[in-house]
């Protein structure tokens, strides 16, 4: 859940594999099919200091890289630095336990060029008997498919029950595999002993926007008037700190209120986890969207905070906000959101989290058509195929007084200079992110 821009790792600079994107280039570097589905699978446990304390350490790493260039390997480096304090960012509250349930959630590491790496992670016990400390399967990838590596996760975690000697043939085997196209599938082979060898088919969706995301979650705990709140900020690019003890509460619900912004894309500070040792982050004057576990509120209500929206996801409330929250969206588009939200809230049908995923999705991005979907007509093209967006044209072609108000403010951010920058430069329109 790194999001600083300066003591981030940097990601592998392997030129086999694909452009590693840009700032403004973020989508593509989650979403491009045939790349390897990841870099490394480390586990990282807890180990006792002389003084008594634990630290996370890593303790396997899959694969081990040889002849490294040196910036590659100074890049390492700072990549296997950096996750044990993702996985166990509460570190010193761990204790050895006879049970345990496991645990999934997920971190992002920003490198220095802006593109980012996830760190999927699933907290389990070791078999074993008696008090045992819990360990940490973490996979890196470049690719953002939640639900994907939930599963990869869950066969890992089987093989664990067996023998760690298992876990290594079937990472290798979906190293070999191509990252499939959305909607696709790849079917994995693997033996297990006494079991034979089994097919592991791995879907993605159809909708890749989607794959990182489980908006459930956010409904679950907050009503829709909050999350219009919380949206409203996130467009503005304020602050944002969401609290609750549970990590895999605190990633799941970053992850959906960070996807409600497609097809932009948050760009600043970005930590679905806090280490403890990173908490004084809450001081930073730039905007951030951060998770903190609520044994910390105390903490951080202490910090000097700039204004910030302070989000209590245990009790599904605002703790601290700004004030004007509600008047930031322009008030029929609100109304409209707030009706799709509630009519999936009343809405007794069971749904699978994709149809919710897809109704929830589809709400927001109606609100950014109705809103900023003209920018195509207003991109004038130079004779050397390089378009020149006409900002003042834009806002004026608006009809509505409080529409152009919001759209004033909105292009004034950096999500939305980076979703112009990217326009500019490709001539074939955008539609397909809408």
């Amino acid at each position: 859940a790194t999001e600083g821009k300066e003591e981030t790792p940097a990601a592998e600079s392997n030129p086999s594999r694909g452009s590693q994107g840009k700032a403004g280039d973020r989508s593509s570097v989650l979403y491009s099919a045939g790349q390897f589905f990841f870099e490394y699978l480390v586990v990282v446990s807890l180990k006792t200091m002389s003084d008594g304390h634990y630290e996370p350490k890593i303790s396997y790493q899959f694969p081990k890289r040889e002849n490294l260039l040196k910036g590659q390997k100074e890049e390492e480096e700072r990549l296997l630095k950096a996750i044990p304090l993702f996985c166990f960012p509460d570190g010193n509250n761990c204790a050895p336990v006879t049970e345990f349930t496991s645990e999934t959630f997920s971190f992002v590491l920003t490198n220095v060029d802006g593109s980012r790496k996830i760190g999927y992670c699933r907290r389990l016990l070791p078999a074993g008997r008696g008090t045992r400390l819990p360990e940490v399967f973490c996979i890196i990838s470049c690719l953002g498919c939640f639900g994907l590596f939930s599963k990869i996760l869950d066969e890992v975690e089987k093989r664990r029950q067996i023998s760690m000697a298992v876990i290594y043939p079937f990472m290798q085997g979906l190293r070999e595999s191509p990252f499939p196209a959305p909607g696709k599938t790849v079917t994995i082979k693997s033996f297990i002993p006494e079991s034979g060898t089994e097919l592991i088919e791995l879907t993605r969706p159809v909708d890749a926007h989607l794959e990182h995301v489980e908006f459930q979650a956010l409904l679950q705990r907050l009503s829709p008037q909050l999350i219009l709140h919380i949206f409203a900020s996130a467009v503005l690019e304020r602050r944002l700190i969401f609290l609750a003890e549970e990590l895999s509460v605190l990633s799941q619900c970053i992850h959906a209120v960070a996807a409600l912004l497609y097809p932009f894309t948050w760009a600043h500070t970005y930590i679905p986890v806090v280490p403890e040792c990173l908490l004084d982050t809450v001081c930073c004057p730039t905007p951030f969207m951060v998770g903190i576990q609520m044994r910390h509120l105390e903490r951080v209500l202490d910090q000097p905070m700039e204004e910030a929206l302070l989000v209590d996801l245990c009790e599904g409330k605002i703790l601290r906000a700004v004030g004007d929250e509600e008047e930031i969206l322009p008030a029929k588009l609100q109304n409209e959101v707030l009706t799709s939200l509630n009519r999936h809230n009343n809405n007794n049908n069971v749904q699978t989290s994709e149809q919710v995923n897809a109704l929830v999705s589809e709400a927001f991005v109606q609100f950014f058509v109705r809103l900023v979907g003209h920018y195509a007509s207003h991109i004038k093209w130079g004779k050397s195929g390089q378009g020149t967006f006409q900002e003042r044209a834009f806002c004026k072609a608006i009809a509505s007084k409080t529409n152009r108000k919001f759209v004033k403010k909105f292009v004034k951010t950096n999500m939305f200079s980076l979703f112009i920058e990217e326009a500019e430069k490709s001539r074939i329109p955008q539609e397909g992110k809408w």
